[in-house]
């Protein structure tokens, strides 16, 4: 689980949500938590994780979609020098902020 000062600033920007979900799903998930010691407070955060991953996953199959047809080296390239320019912006920043 995440640390407590994490927790606390989670809840102080958090939003409220209702959520309707079928009697079988929520005994499901209090059966997995409960059997894993966690306790009714650790829902959220079971929630928001899962949220997060299932939002990562859908960004990441419609990126491989979109770049289906893209030749790998050119998009190797790509990626390259996308990587190539945020080291050279963050060492920059490292610089500037040493100085």
């Amino acid at each position: 689980m995440r640390s407590t000062a994490t927790q606390t600033a989670r809840t102080e920007d958090s939003v409220r949500w209702n959520i309707k979900v079928s009697q079988e799903t929520d005994l499901e998930l209090r059966t997995f938590l409960g059997a894993r010691g966690m306790k009714k407070g650790d829902l959220s955060a079971f929630i928001e994780e899962a949220v997060r991953d299932q939002v990562f996953r859908k960004m990441m199959r419609d990126i491989q979609e979109r770049n289906a047809g893209t030749d790998p080296d050119e998009l190797q390239a790509e990626i390259d020098e996308a990587v190539r320019e945020v080291r050279a912006e963050r060492y920059a920043r490292n610089k500037k902020s040493r100085t």
